[in-house]
């Protein structure tokens, strides 16, 4: 870049000009840097200061993209030495300066020194003496010390053949610039991961950067792993309009990497866009950033980052919790949650579906929890109605709907888990194609250290819901079930296999009497099956699924009647008998979801040490009417012994002898 001729300089000689200061923030060129002030409460002022007396060589510049004929210009010889003699001396450094003129097109000539004063370091002269840059001698004056120093400085430069005086003519310090990636993905992959030493050549925002690869000269576009900053938007007219805190967060990140010497570990290219983490010997841009609030977390790009999203989302945590810049405003998903109902121990009472449990605290409560940030199979609508005629039953019409929920109550029915509430979901009304929604409570649950979302996402039996990038309500451990999904994915497990999908053919025979007494006998020869108990209607009328028969049938306990609740007749609303509630929940406590083996009409439950048949826990509840068909000699003594217990007991008066 060539400097304003000296004749045009003598008209205002340096003395008489104040002294200025400023921190140097970017080296243009070898006779040209950018100086900025001191910040405060925003990104400071700064201006462009050229070297008097001097021409050092342009660097290399790309043809506008908006000029197809236009080529790239390269680098003179010894520009850019002449640049990097500059940048490692100036960059972050405070210099003084002095204007000497300023052109009518608002272009600043002056002298530049090292230090706070004029007694540091000259650095058109240390230029020169290297050879790195050429004194301007039309029209010196003889008068001007400074000027006839200069040129006594180059013919010494000359002499001792330094730099561009040097034989070869300068051909060599001409880079071979690429600014055109033509296989991006290759590129990154070819890495392997491995530091690459670079320069950053400008700052876009915060999280985007343009990066100098040595030493091969790629000039590449870097977008940080696992984060962004508030952006420049372009606007029609050309005008950027920044969004909140996106000046700050671009001044950040500029004050501590432009044009300063990093490693970069390319990370992915989705999109042919670079992720990568610039690694600084004072720290890491990326956990900076989300620290002092100039960045979130974004989750598409987080599970490259080589540091570990967990590292990520604690520096974001961090700046949630001091609400600092762009968290001012931020409110917990939790915070009108008490500490208590956050963290607490339940008994898994029910599995709802892949994703909703219902739990038994210790009040005695039953609550249902929803599993954060998952999303249990799925139909599409097309497939739902591809057979009206059939009737749809999600457990089973779903694929792997039902090896989700057999998942789930195998490791949790009857077990205490950890529950850690994340958010509640407030609830929703219905929309053209969505159903209506109350509010759930969803939340972590693990049970021995094992998170169930995660054990459920790894196994492919559901899938993790996107969210926005501003909405908070999502797992607290989203990063290891995004890990989960990506392992999932990559060995084809479940919804995500490319297998035929598991069909299940089930009977249901609960409702049609005829087909009953055809499958009865072959229950009878069985003589001993296996059952779940899928619900229950009241203290003595079940649903089972018989996986080996693979049926739905309605099973009765022999020799009893439970008080029925309230029900729907032709004459209206039948009142429930007293006693009937209570004889369903404890019903529903002891078997529901549980594994049995049915044997001659009775339920007897694999758990225990010893077989115990539940219906002498019925009757101990005083909660059954004790039928005709009652045979202590076939039921066992244990029964007729509760039978009598509760017959002697103080709630005698809820018996009766009902004729079956």
């Amino acid at each position: 870049m060539a400097s304003v001729s000296a004749q045009a300089q003598a008209t205002s000689p340096a003395q008489s000009v104040p002294l200025q200061r400023g921190i140097v923030k970017m080296v243009l060129s070898g006779c040209a840097i950018i100086v900025r002030g001191q910040p405060r409460g925003g990104p400071p002022p700064e201006r462009q200061i050229n070297l008097s007396n001097i021409r050092a060589g342009a660097m290399a510049r790309r043809a506008a993209q908006s000029q197809p004929d236009a080529k790239d210009t390269p680098d003179e010889p010894w520009a850019f030495q002449a640049r990097e003699f500059l940048r490692k001396k100036l960059i972050g450094k405070e210099v003084c300066f002095n204007v000497e003129i300023k052109t009518a097109l608002g272009r600043e000539y002056g002298m530049v020194y090292l230090g706070r004063d004029t007694t540091g370091e000259n650095l058109a002269e240390s230029l020169v003496n290297e050879g790195l840059a050429t004194v301007r001698r039309e029209g010196i004056r003889g008068n001007n010390p400074d000027q006839v120093r200069l040129c006594e400085m180059e013919d010494q430069s000359k002499a001792s053949r330094k730099g561009m005086w040097s034989e070869g003519g300068g051909a060599h310090t001409i880079r071979d610039m690429k600014y055109v990636i033509e296989n991006p993905r290759h590129f990154v992959d070819a890495m392997h991961q491995k530091p690459v030493n670079a320069i950053i050549e400008h700052v876009r925002d915060g999280s985007v950067v343009r990066a100098l690869l040595l030493p091969d000269h790629y000039l590449v576009t870097i977008m940080l792993s696992g984060v962004k900053c508030p952006s420049f938007k372009r606007e029609p007219d050309g005008l950027e309009t920044p969004e909140a805190y996106a000046a700050e967060a671009k001044f950040f990140t500029e004050s501590r990497l432009l044009q300063r010497d990093v490693q970069i570990i390319m990370e992915s290219c989705p999109n042919q866009i670079i992720l990568g983490t610039i690694m600084h010997p004072n720290g890491n841009i990326t956990e900076l950033l989300l620290k002092e609030g100039f960045a979130r977390c974004v989750d598409w790009s987080m599970a490259v980052y080589t540091g570990g999203a967990e590292q990520l989302r604690a520096a974001e945590k961090s700046a949630k919790e001091r609400r600092v810049r762009i968290w001012k405003d931020y409110v917990a998903p939790t915070a009108n949650i008490d500490l208590k109902d956050r963290q607490f121990v339940a008994k898994v009472m029910q599995v709802i579906n892949a994703d909703a449990i219902v739990v038994k605290m210790n009040s005695g409560e039953n609550k249902t929890v929803h599993l954060s940030s998952i999303r249990p199979p799925r139909i599409e609508g097309e497939e739902k109605n591809k057979d009206k005629d059939k009737r749809f039953r999600p457990l089973y019409d779903i694929p792997y709907m039902f090896e989700a929920r057999e998942f789930m109550r195998k490791k949790l029915i009857g077990k205490k888990v950890n529950v850690t509430v994340d958010y509640i979901r407030a609830a929703t009304g219905a929309g053209e194609t969505t159903p209506a929604f109350s509010e759930r409570t969803c939340a972590t649950v693990s049970i021995g250290g094992i998170n169930i979302a995660e054990a459920l996402v790894s196994k492919g039996l559901a899938t993790i819901i996107r969210y926005r990038q501003d909405d908070d309500q999502r797992s607290s451990h989203y990063d290891e079930l995004l890990a989960a999904e990506a392992r999932a994915i990559k060995n084809g497990k479940g919804l995500h296999s490319k297998k035929e999908v598991p069909i299940h053919r089930v009977a249901d025979i609960s409702g049609e009497t005829q087909k009953a007494k055809q499958f009865l006998p072959f229950l009878q020869r069985a003589g001993r099956s296996e059952a779940v108990v899928e619900y229950v209607f009241s203290g003595s009328r079940l649903k089972l699924y018989m996986p080996k028969e693979t049926c739905l049938i309605t099973f009765l306990l022999a020799g009893i009647d439970c008080p029925r609740g309230s029900r729907n007749t032709p004459g209206g609303v039948q009142t429930a008998d007293p006693f009937s509630n209570d004889a369903l929940v404890f019903t529903r406590d002891l078997v529901l979801q549980r594994e049995k083996c049915v044997r001659r009409g009775l339920i007897k439950s694999f758990s225990r040490p010893r077989p115990l048949c539940r219906r002498p826990s019925i009757t101990s509840a005083h909660v059954l009417h004790v039928g005709t068909r009652f045979d202590p000699f076939t039921l066992g003594n244990t029964w007729s012994c509760d039978i009598r217990r509760a017959r002697g007991g103080s709630m005698t008066t809820i018996f009766s002898i009902a004729a079956v």
